[in-house]
């Protein structure tokens, strides 16, 4: 079993930046390929970046938040955060932070295994 507890989510104006946590516990987080989604009132979750378990951690984003979000983790510090920068009133929503025991990244939400609670993070334009 792994526990996920995100962090860091609020009220921002649009242009502003955000960082999410999403601090792990229960298993070894290394062995993890995490990810973050998100889920808009009346929308189905969407995927929003992942981070590889290889030691070069390699990223994968959606076209959506290319360029603008930054995805990391700390092994260390079993965490995965979520750098948000330039945030638009369409990156609103309810932000997620997953896991899967595999070393592949992969888009469907459906293949992760692990999903935390959430947090809110509302941009107001």
């Amino acid at each position: 079993q792994v526990q996920l507890v995100e962090s860091g989510g609020g009220l921002v104006q649009a242009g502003d930046s955000l960082r999410l946590s999403c601090a792990a516990s229960g298993r070894t987080f290394s062995d993890y390929t995490m990810a973050w989604f998100r889920q808009a009132p009346g929308k189905e979750r969407e995927f929003v970046a992942a981070i590889a378990i290889s030691r070069r951690s390699s990223t994968y984003y959606s076209d959506s938040v290319k360029g603008r979000f930054a995805i990391s983790r700390d092994n260390a510090k079993n965490t995965v955060y979520l750098q948000m920068n330039s945030l638009k009133p369409e990156d609103t929503a309810v932000y997620y932070c997953a896991a899967k025991g595999s070393v592949l990244i992969t888009v469907p939400s459906r293949d992760y295994t692990y999903w935390g609670q959430g947090t809110q993070v509302t941009v107001s334009s």
